[in-house]
C-alpha cells in the first residue's frame, strides 16, 4: 500500500515533463496539482488529482498572481512547488520571498537563476571560470556582420530562447551563406532586441555528439546524477526537443558541469546540454535548463527519481545519493517516429541503431501500464498540440 503523504506537489505546466513529476510523486502516495493554461496530457493521469485552470503562463505577472490564488483557495500551504517551463522558473525566481509565504519553493533565487536565463550571461560565466563553449559574437546591427563572414556557417539564436521561440517555433536557424546571415538576423530582429541575438559557431555532428548533464544539486555540489546522450532530437543539428536519449557514463563531463554549478550556488533539478567537438576533442555548453527537463522521467527507469528527492530533501527527509545506470533508453514516441523516418531515410540513422534503441527504452515519454489515459489523451490532442506548438507560429 502507498504511504498517504499528508503534503502534496503543485506542478506548473501539464505537459510531458509535468507528467513525470506528477507520476514520480504520486506512485508514493504524495497529492499532485497541475496550473495549466492549456489543454494537456497530465489532465488525463490517475496520478492528478486536480487541473488548475489559469488563462496565461507566459505572462509573469499573471503566473505569480495564479500561483498564489491557488495556493490560497485550495489551501496549499506547504505544497512543493514544481516549475516545468523556463518562463514560469523566471517568475517563481523573480517572486520567490512572495510565493515562500506558501509553497515550498524548489527554484533558486533571481540572483543563481539569472545565468541560466540569460544566455549571454551563461556563456560569459563559462569564459570565466574556464568551461568550454562554442564561440558566440553579439551584433548591435546588420552592418556589423561583414566581419563574421569568413566564420560561416553561424547559428543565429536568442539569448532569452522563451522571446524567439514563442514568436518563431524555432531554437535556432543555420546561416550557411552571407545573405542568409542578414536575412536571418532581420527576421530575428523584427522579433526580439538586437541585444538578445546571439551569432554562434556551429558544432560539428548530430545528437550523438550531444549530451545531456542531469542532476539534483544541493549547494552548488551535485547530489545525485545521470548523463545522457541525446542520440535522435529534432531539428538533427540543433536539437529543440530529445526524442530519443540513452544513459551513458562520460566522466569528463561532470568535473565541467559542477563547475558551473558550484559557481553559481545552484540548488534543484538541473539539466546541461554539451555537445563534444570532434575538432578538438572538447565537450562545449550549449545550455543550461534550470527545471525539470524534457525527459527527465528517465530518471526512476535508471535509478534516479530526481523528482521525489527533490520532494524529500524539501521535506526534510534524508536523501541517499545515486548514480544512474547506463544503457536505459527514454523514448518520445510521438515525435520520435517523423525524427527517425526522416533520419533512416537521409542516410544518418542505420535501421540496425533503431532498432537497438527500441531494444534499450525501458520508458515512454507519456504511455505508462498503470496511467494509460495521457497516452490516449495525446493521441487524441495530436492536432491541438501542432497548431499550438508549430502552425500558430506561422
Amino acid at each position: 500500500m502507498r504511504k498517504e503523504h499528508p503534503v502534496g506537489a503543485l506542478v506548473v505546466g501539464g505537459d510531458h515533463p509535468g507528467l513525470g513529476v506528477a507520476r514520480s510523486l504520486g506512485r508514493r502516495g504524495i497529492p499532485v496539482y497541475v496550473l495549466e493554461d492549456q489543454h494537456s496530457v497530465s489532465s488525463f493521469s490517475r496520478y492528478v488529482q486536480k487541473v488548475i485552470k489559469t488563462t496565461n503562463l507566459r505572462d509573469e505577472t499573471a503566473t505569480v498572481e495564479a500561483l498564489l490564488q491557488a495556493g490560497k483557495e485550495f489551501n496549499l500551504n506547504g505544497w512543493v512547488l514544481y516549475p516545468t517551463r523556463d518562463e514560469t522558473v523566471v517568475a517563481v525566481a523573480r517572486h520567490r520571498e512572495a510565493l515562500s509565504k506558501i509553497f515550498r519553493v524548489t527554484t533558486p533565487d533571481w540572483e543563481t537563476i539569472q545565468w541560466a536565463w540569460d544566455k549571454n550571461k551563461t556563456w560569459q560565466l563559462a569564459e570565466q571560470i574556464g568551461v568550454p563553449s562554442p564561440q558566440t559574437w553579439n551584433v548591435r546591427n546588420e552592418e556589423e556582420l561583414e566581419p563574421l563572414f569568413s566564420r560561416l556557417p553561424l547559428a543565429v539564436k536568442p539569448a532569452i530562447k522563451e522571446n524567439f521561440f514563442y514568436a518563431t517555433g524555432a531554437k535556432a536557424w543555420r546561416a550557411n551563406t552571407p545573405e542568409e546571415l542578414r536575412q536571418y538576423y532581420r527576421k530575428a530582429a523584427a522579433q526580439i532586441s538586437t541585444d538578445e541575438i546571439m551569432l554562434q559557431e556551429i558544432i560539428p555532428g548530430d545528437g550523438s555528439k550531444q549530451f545531456s548533464y542531469c542532476a539534483f544539486a544541493i549547494a552548488g555540489k551535485a547530489h545525485s546524477v545521470l548523463i545522457a546522450r541525446r542520440d535522435r532530437q529534432h531539428p538533427r543539428e540543433f536539437g529543440r526537443a530529445a526524442t530519443y536519449v540513452e544513459t551513458v557514463d562520460v566522466p569528463a563531463l561532470e568535473a565541467l558541469a559542477e563547475r558551473f554549478l558550484c559557481a553559481i550556488r545552484y540548488y534543484g533539478l538541473v539539466e546541461m546540454e554539451f555537445k563534444l567537438d570532434d575538432r578538438d576533442q572538447r565537450y562545449k555548453l550549449l545550455d543550461v535548463n534550470a527545471r525539470a527537463w524534457g525527459f527527465h522521467s528517465i530518471g526512476p527507469a535508471a535509478g534516479v527519481d530526481f523528482c521525489y528527492m527533490l520532494y524529500a530533501d524539501q521535506m526534510g527527509e534524508k536523501v541517499e545519493p545515486v548514480r544512474a545506470r547506463s544503457g536505459v533508453g527514454w523514448l518520445r514516441l510521438v515525435t520520435d517516429i517523423p525524427t527517425a523516418a526522416s533520419q533512416m531515410l537521409g542516410g544518418y540513422l542505420p535501421i540496425s541503431s533503431y532498432w537497438r534503441s527500441l531494444r534499450n527504452t525501458r520508458i515512454e515519454s507519456v504511455f505508462a501500464k498503470e496511467d494509460p489515459m495521457p497516452s490516449v489523451g495525446e493521441f487524441a490532442l495530436l492536432p491541438y498540440l501542432v497548431f499550438k506548438k508549430y502552425l500558430s507560429k506561422r
